[in-house]
C-alpha cells in the first residue's frame, strides 16, 4: 500500500520537488492533502496532476474555489487526518508549527524539512512527537545525511555531529568587504538554488546555527558536541564522528530530492532518485574551520539554543526580519546579526515555555527589529 502523505508547502521550492518524487514514484506514495500558505492558483496547477485532492490555504490571495478550506486549523486537520501515514513539512516556516503539533498529537510520521519548526519550539514538538508516538524524520539535506550515518550505530559511541556549511555567497570576502553588498549579490548562492531567504542566511551562517538547533533536538545531542566546518563544494553534506575516531560522511548531489524520497520511504532507498555522484569528476573537496569573526550568527544561534525556552524563537523571528529588511533595502547585511543579536539579549523569558508563549516571543521578537530599523537604515550610498 503507498504511503499516504499530506504535503505541507507545496507550492514552494520543497514542495515542487516533493510533488516530482511523489510523482514519479505512484506504487510508492500517494497525495492525500495539499497545503499552501497564500497562493491559491499556484496550489490547484501544482496538484493538478494528482487528480482531486483534499486542500487548504491558511490565508489566501484571493477568492478560495469550491473544495477549497482556509485557514491555519483546516491545515492542522488536514495534517492530523486518519487517511495520512506522513506528513512532509516543506515550507511554512512559523506559520508550520500549529499543523506540525497537530500531526505529532496524531501520532503520524512527520518529515521535517523546515527547520523553523524545531527552532522555534524543539521542546514543545518534541514533547508532542513522544506524547503521541510520532516519528520525526529529518528531510534538511544536513540532518538528513547524519541520519543516515547514524544508522544502525549505538548512540553511545557518537563522539560529535559534524554539520558542513557552504559559506555562502561571500565566502571569501574579507568584513571590509561586505560593507554595502546588495541583495542581488547575497543571492548569488554557488552550489544550492534555495528561496531568497535561506540564501541570505547561508551567507551569514545563520542558517548553519539554526540547524545547529535543530540537530541538537533531532537527534538529542548537547550543543558542545554539534561542530560546524566550511565546506565550499557541498557534496559532503554533513558528517559524524565516532569514539575510537573514524568519521562517517554521506556525499551526493546538491539535489533535495534525494532526502525528500528517503524521508517519505520511512529509510528505503529507491532507485534512480537522483543522479549518483561521480568522485572523479568533482576532484578536490576542500574543508575549513569557521571564523568566528567573520562569522558571528553561528556563536549567537549557539547561545540561543543554550539558553533554550523561547530563545530560539526570538533569534528565528528576529532574523527573518532582519533578513527581510536587507532584502527590501532598509538594512545593510553587515547589520543583520547585529540587530539579532541586541533583540535576543534584550529578550526576558517567560516562566514556563508553551506553544502560547512562544508565539508571544516570536511576535515580541518582530516588533523589537521593527523599532531598531530606523537607526540602521540604508547602506551608504
Amino acid at each position: 500500500m503507498p504511503t499516504r502523505v499530506v504535503l505541507l508547502g507545496a507550492t514552494g521550492s520543497i514542495g515542487r520537488q516533493a510533488l516530482d518524487v511523489i510523482r514519479r514514484y505512484p506504487g510508492e506514495f500517494e497525495l492525500v492533502g495539499a497545503i499552501a500558505g497564500r497562493r491559491v492558483d499556484a496550489l490547484r496547477e501544482a496538484t493538478a496532476p494528482f487528480g482531486p485532492v483534499p486542500m487548504v490555504v491558511v490565508d489566501p490571495d484571493g477568492p478560495t474555489p469550491y473544495g477549497v478550506a482556509v485557514g491555519p486549523a483546516a491545515a492542522a486537520a488536514l495534517c492530523a487526518q486518519d487517511g495520512a501515514d506522513c506528513v512532509l513539512v516543506g515550507g511554512g516556516g512559523a506559520a508550520a508549527l500549529g499543523p506540525t503539533l497537530a500531526a505529532c498529537r496524531a501520532g503520524r510520521s512527520v518529515a521535517l524539512a523546515t527547520k523553523e519548526v524545531l527552532v522555534m519550539a524543539g521542546e514543545v514538538v518534541v514533547a508532542a512527537a513522544l506524547a503521541g508516538g510520532a516519528e520525526l524524520v529529518p528531510v534538511d539535506s544536513e540532518h538528513s545525511a547524519i541520519w543516515q550515518c547514524l544508522r544502525g550505530e549505538d548512540p553511545l559511541t557518537v563522539r560529535r555531529l559534524i554539520l558542513t556549511a557552504s559559506g555562502g555567497a561571500f565566502l571569501r570576502r574579507g568584513l571590509e568587504a561586505l560593507q554595502g553588498v546588495t541583495a542581488a549579490e547575497a543571492l548569488q548562492h554557488p552550489t544550492w538554488q534555495m528561496g531568497p531567504k535561506i540564501t541570505v542566511d547561508c551567507a551569514t551562517l545563520m542558517n548553519k546555527g539554526l540547524e545547529v538547533i535543530e540537530a541538537h533536538f533531532l537527534f538529542a545531542v548537547p550543543y558542545p558536541q554539534i561542530h560546524v566546518v566550511v565546506h565550499p563544494e557541498s557534496a559532503v553534506h554533513s558528517a559524524v564522528e565516532f569514539v575510537d575516531g573514524t568519521t562517517v560522511a554521506q556525499l551526493g548531489h546538491a539535489d533535495m530530492r534525494a532526502p525528500i524520497a528517503l524521508a517519505l520511504a520511512g529509510g528505503r532507498r529507491l532507485p534512480q532518485v537522483v543522479a549518483p555522484l561521480e568522485l572523479g569528476a568533482v576532484g578536490q573537496l576542500h574543508f575549513e574551520a569557521v571564523d568566528p569573526v567573520r562569522f558571528p550568527a553561528l556563536a549567537l544561534a549557539r547561545r540561543a539554543g543554550e539558553r533554550g525556552g523561547a530563545h530560539p524563537a526570538v533569534l528565528n523571528a528576529a532574523n527573518e526580519m532582519a533578513v527581510a529588511a536587507f532584502l527590501s533595502d532598509r538594512l545593510p547585511f553587515t547589520e543583520i546579526v547585529t540587530v539579532v543579536a541586541s533583540v535576543v539579549d534584550a529578550f526576558e523569558p517567560p516562566a514556563s515555555v508553551s506553544l502560547e508563549t512562544i508565539v508571544a516571543a516570536d511576535r515580541w521578537a518582530r516588533e523589537a527589529v521593527r523599532a531598531r530599523l530606523p537607526t540602521a537604515v540604508g547602506r551608504g550610498g
